[in-house]
């Protein structure tokens, strides 16, 4: 059965007989789920943080510009002491 959150692992929609490989939309949604999907990848061995099945390039590029934006938003959540 297929998971219905578009999370990469090993029944991931990618990964479906006839699917397209995981793009770039596909990388910056894995990029920002990641912290997540790690927690739940603890507990539920089908599900990974990367999509092994992926076009290359733009999905690593989409799987760092999402993971990037979760800590850059985290980061400015963050209150220094004065």
């Amino acid at each position: 059965m297929t998971n219905k959150l578009a999370v990469a692992g090993p029944d991931s929609k990618f990964k479906q007989a006839g699917a397209e490989p995981a793009g770039f939309w596909a990388g910056y949604w894995h990029g920002l789920t990641a912290p997540v999907v790690l927690v739940v990848s603890l507990f539920k061995p089908g599900v990974r943080i990367y999509e092994t099945h992926n076009n290359g390039a733009w999905y690593d590029l989409g799987f760092v510009i999402g993971l990037s934006g979760v800590f850059s938003r985290v980061s400015i959540n963050v209150k220094r002491p004065k």
